[in-house]
Order: structure tokens, then C-alpha cells, then sequence
């Protein structure tokens, strides 16, 4: 009993039950694990773009800075020619037209 429990080929033959029965859970958990892997690199790709975005965003606040005195400087600039505007109309005009040195001397 003891030689025949010890022989290779029934050694052989549990090896071949064990891999049957697990060999399908295995292909299952690499599938899964496969699977994870492709969603990990697809975050890691979202995340390592967002933060070159951020990165970028950051490395632009100069030329925010810049457009934003710039607009102010042009809403300075229109709210003075609007006040200029605003006086000219104010000034009085003369109802008669100015003499000329023509109609000055009659003659």
C-alpha cells in the first residue's frame, strides 16, 4: 500500500486532478487581474494629464496677470473718452456762424 500510494505516476495523477480544478479559478483571477491593470493605466493616464493641465494652468498665470492689467487698462482708457465725450457735448455751441474777414467789411 505504501509503495503504491508512492508511486510516481499516482503522483503524477493528483497533480493532473489539482491543476484541473484549480486551472479555471486561475485563468479567472488573471482575466480579472488584467482587466484591473487596463483600468489602472487609463486613471493613471487621466490623472497624469490633469496634472500636466494643472501644471500648465500654473505656468500661465503670468500671461493671465498680463491680459488682466490690460483689460483694466482698456476700460480706464474708454471710461476717459467716454468722460470727454460727455464734456464736449456739454460745451455750448453758437447758434450763428463765425464772420469771416470777407463779411467783416462791407464794401
Amino acid at each position: 500500500m505504501y509503495v503504491l500510494a508512492n508511486e510516481p505516476s499516482v503522483a503524477l495523477y493528483r497533480l493532473q486532478e489539482h491543476v484541473r480544478r484549480s486551472l479555471p479559478e486561475l485563468a479567472q483571477h488573471k482575466s480579472d487581474m488584467q482587466s484591473w491593470e487596463e483600468q489602472s493605466q487609463g486613471a493613471i493616464y487621466t490623472v497624469e494629464y490633469a496634472c500636466s493641465a494643472i501644471k500648465n494652468m500654473t505656468d500661465s498665470s503670468v500671461y493671465f496677470k498680463s491680459i488682466d492689467s490690460l483689460l483694466k487698462h482698456a476700460i480706464a482708457m474708454k471710461d476717459q473718452l467716454n468722460a470727454a465725450q460727455g464734456r464736449s457735448e456739454k460745451t455750448p455751441k453758437c447758434p450763428c456762424p463765425p464772420r469771416t474777414v470777407l463779411n467783416a467789411h462791407p464794401g
